[in-house]
C-alpha cells in the first residue's frame, strides 16, 4: 500500500452560527481565486451563535489578503498531516492503531473516500 503524507498549514477563524456565516468566509476566498482542498466547519458547543472553520490551503498573495480580511489566520498549536492513498477495508483502523502504538494522541481526524482513493487530515 502506497501512502502520500504531507504537512499542511491549516487556517481557521470564528464564524457566526447563522445563515451565511460560512459563506462569508468561503466567498471572500473564492473571489480571490482560492482552490481549497478541505473545509471543516462546526458550531461552538460552548458559545451560542458562534462557530469555527478550519481550511486548507491558503496560497498566494491575493488569497492570503482575502483570508486576513475575514480574520482567517494560521491555526495556532496545531500541526496537521494530510495522508492520501488507495482506500482499503479497515485502513482507518490500521492507521490510527499505528499512530496510537507510537504513543501519539490525536487532537482530531477528518477523512473522506472518493471512489477508490481516501484522504485524511490528522
Amino acid at each position: 500500500m502506497s501512502l502520500t503524507v504531507s504537512k499542511v498549514d491549516i487556517w481557521s477563524c470564528k464564524i457566526e452560527d447563522k445563515p451565511g456565516g460560512l459563506a462569508k468566509v468561503l466567498g471572500a476566498l473564492g473571489n480571490a481565486g482560492a482552490n481549497l482542498d478541505c473545509v471543516i466547519a462546526r458550531r461552538d458547543a460552548a458559545k451560542s451563535g458562534a462557530g469555527i472553520v478550519f481550511l486548507t490551503p491558503v496560497k498566494g498573495a491575493a488569497v492570503r489578503k482575502a483570508a486576513q480580511s475575514v480574520l482567517l489566520a494560521p491555526a495556532k498549536n496545531m500541526s496537521t498531516l494530510k495522508v492520501e492513498g488507495d482506500d482499503t477495508a479497515g485502513l482507518g483502523g490500521r492507521l490510527t492503531a499505528a499512530i496510537a502504538d507510537a504513543g501519539i494522541n490525536l487532537r482530531g481526524v477528518s477523512a473522506a473516500v472518493m471512489g477508490k482513493k481516501f484522504v485524511a487530515y490528522l
